[in-house]
């Protein structure tokens, strides 16, 4: 178990769907806590991590170097509503977002706009949970 871990990110982390092989995206990923943490668990799949702020993203990077190394992590600056797939990259199985402005409700407009990316890149079984502060809520993206 990771020490630099919440325990309210830990639980979270214990309430998803995760096995080994999955993709995961993480959206507002901060320093990268819970995306070490997940990255941990799936063996050989891979997370990609993503966060709008330059200064989270450097700090998720600097703090995550055996796991980058293994190529089970990565991180990119983006808002959740301007992400992309690369060209040639594989779908995700699951997103994660904990307290996503653009998903937790707070910035509605923003929302339809990020929901209308994540659904791009995920696969057709693929589920986005959301943490709005109650028990996290997941479900298809449709």
């Amino acid at each position: 178990m990771a020490k630099d871990i919440s325990d309210r990110l830990l639980a979270i982390v214990d309430g998803l769907p995760l096995r080994p092989g999955m993709r995961v995206l993480e959206i507002g990923c901060g320093p990268g806590a819970m995306a070490r943490e997940m990255a941990r668990r799936i063996g050989d799949g891979k997370v990609v991590a993503i966060d709008r702020s330059a200064r989270a993203i450097e700090l998720a990077r600097s703090g995550s170097a055996p796991e980058m190394a293994a190529g089970a992590l990565e991180f990119r600056q983006s808002a959740a509503e301007d992400f992309t797939l690369e060209p040639g990259e594989a779908s995700f199985d699951i997103a994660v977002a904990v307290r996503v402005g653009a998903l937790d409700g707070r910035h509605p407009q923003a929302g339809v706009k990020a929901r209308a990316a994540i659904r791009r890149a995920l696969g057709p079984e693929g589920k986005l949970f959301i943490d709005t502060r109650a028990p996290m809520e997941a479900g298809f993206l449709e």
